[in-house]
């Protein structure tokens, strides 16, 4: 990094990725395990 940030612009920046994190919607509520087991299913079948 080029350097230390002040506590206002550490304060912007989480600002500013909590409002992302509120703008987009959540992924799928899959978990890792169903989503491997998933593409699996799907892999076998092809």
């Amino acid at each position: 990094m080029a350097g230390k940030l002040s506590k206002q612009e550490r304060k912007a920046l989480i600002e500013e990725v909590e409002k992302k994190r509120a703008d987009e919607p959540k992924k799928s509520g899959k978990s890792g395990f169903a989503t491997i087991d998933a593409e699996a299913a799907r892999l076998e079948k092809e």
